[in-house]
């Protein structure tokens, strides 16, 4: 007896030890080279350890009120953030189907029947004559698979790291969504902007044909004059109308981005001062714990790492424990009685010894998945070094460029002034008024477009920066399936 215990006690062992059996390999993250500091700052500080730029409100940094209360109408109603929001439900309920593969199944049955048999069945006595007879039985059964070899945590594992992957690309889209909000907006409170400008523009305009045709009527001025202020007046209204169509479609763009009818929606026009925030871009290796889409990366990366090890097991046998029991009887009278009653206990195990290069094709597959998994991994990295390099360098360049245009628009409307003046006392001819004209508006234009390609390229260094100097993001969504990833 105690020969047999220690027998079942190292059977014991060994099973624990084999089911403590991996054969995913060791996670080899590609090696991607990260510098100390980014290489374009010009203005922008470096940020500190104190620095916080929250990740679920960073559009509050732009101080508008209708801003913020656009976002909750994107969030609330957005079909793409549904999409993906539906999408993770869908991982996550994957992973859950996977993690039920740790666990036995369970089963009952119960069957009433009244049966007639064939008199001509095989192996039948001739001297039977009962043909009818009552079948019932109730009983249940149990079964559970010996996970020796990994198979099943390593699907586990592959299904919580793709759930985490779907709740990164639930935040990436959340991201992207806001950022293209902000963006619209932005752009739609430049083109009032323009609109205003370029409304100016067609009322300083007037005022000057109608100063060229009382010099006209008056004989002092040419009917050239007259025809080239007409002519700047209308190219002015020409392009107020074109800007009024820009901002209809750019309001069209975020009527659809909170999933609204475009035909219900506006947004009124008004000059709206949207002040450059100071973003802190941080150290690059801090990029790669905040960005969404560099933490589903990599999330995949671990599922396809976990995918090898689930091919690699199909080489060993699958080994599976069952038992069955229950009563079963003829007649109800000594259906639940022990003589009715069944059962059955065994193991069962299953190897395939051919398969024509069935399961040799499957982990290559799953390395080539892997492989393809990390290439996609680190190039996520470095684009999103590019995507932070690019928006430092564009907000360091464009505010240079915006000082100087500041002072051409000054320097543009000195000269207005004067050409206007030298018009007036005949001095110079209206070509050169017309000239300082464009000038001036062209000037005033470009001015306004460089403060609004600086506002969009802030919002593109915080959507590079993965949303926020604070992670407070996906961390909360998937705090259950990081620890399933690691083995928590």
């Amino acid at each position: 007896m105690k020969r047999v215990k220690g027998v079942a006690w190292s059977g014991a062992t060994l099973t624990l030890l084999l089911g403590a059996c991996s054969l995913a390999p060791p996670l080899k993250t590609p090696d991607i080279p990260t510098a100390a500091a980014y290489k374009e700052l010009g203005p922008w500080t470096p940020a500190q350890p104190a620095d916080r730029l929250p990740r679920d409100s960073w559009w509050t940094l732009y101080d508008s009120t209708e801003l913020d209360e656009l976002q909750k109408s994107l969030i609330a109603g957005s079909p793409t953030l549904a999409a993906a929001l539906a999408n993770y439900a869908q991982a996550k309920a994957l992973s859950d189907q996977a993690r039920a593969g740790l666990f036995p199944t369970l089963s009952l049955d119960a069957g009433v029947s009244r049966n007639r048999e064939s008199i001509n069945a095989p192996l039948r006595s001739t001297t039977t004559t009962r043909t009818y007879f009552d079948n019932n039985t109730i009983g249940g059964s149990a079964s559970y698979e010996l996970d020796l070899w990994g198979q099943i945590r390593n699907e586990v594992a592959a299904g919580a790291a793709n759930a985490a992957a779907s709740a990164a690309d639930l935040e990436n889209a959340r991201l992207s969504l806001i950022a293209q909000l902000v963006d619209d907006y932005i752009q739609l409170r430049s083109l009032d902007r323009d609109s205003a400008i370029l409304d100016e523009t067609v009322t300083a305009y007037t005022r000057a044909l109608g100063l060229t045709q009382q010099r006209h009527d008056a004989g002092i001025a040419p009917g050239l004059d007259v025809s080239q202020a007409q002519t700047q007046l209308d190219a002015a209204r020409s392009q107020a109308a074109q800007t009024l169509a820009q901002r209809a479609l750019m309001e069209h763009a975020i009527a659809a981005l909170l999933g609204v009818s475009a035909s219900t929606f506006s947004i009124k026009p008004e000059i709206v001062d949207i002040k450059l925030p100071q973003i802190p871009s941080g150290v690059p290796s801090t990029l790669v714990e905040r960005r969404p889409d560099i933490a589903g990366a990599q999330r995949r990366m671990i599922a396809a790492n976990a995918n090898i090890g689930v091919a690699r097991a199909a080489y060993f046998p699958t080994l599976t424990l069952g038992a069955q029991g229950g009563f079963q009887s003829t007649s109800f009278s000594n259906w639940l009685s022990a003589p009715s009653s069944f059962w059955a206990i065994g193991p069962n195990a299953v190897l395939s010894v051919f398969d024509g290069g069935l399961r040799r094709a499957q982990v290559a597959q799953a390395r080539a998945e892997f492989d393809a998994s990390a290439a996609n991994y680190r190039g996520t990295v470095v684009g999103a070094f590019q995507q932070v390099e690019d928006s430092l360098a564009t907000l360091n360049h464009y505010h240079d460029a915006s000082v100087e245009e500041k002072a051409a628009v000054d320097a543009a409307q000195r000269t207005l002034d004067f050409s206007m003046a030298l018009y007036k006392q005949g001095a110079t001819d209206y070509l050169t008024v017309v000239t300082s004209q464009t000038a001036l508006l062209q000037t005033q234009l470009q001015a306004l477009n460089l403060d609004t390609l600086q506002l969009t390229a802030s919002v593109d260094l915080i959507r590079a920066l993965g949303g926020g100097w604070e992670d407070v993001g996906i961390s909360s969504v998937t705090g259950t399936a990081r620890a399933a990833m690691l083995g928590k």
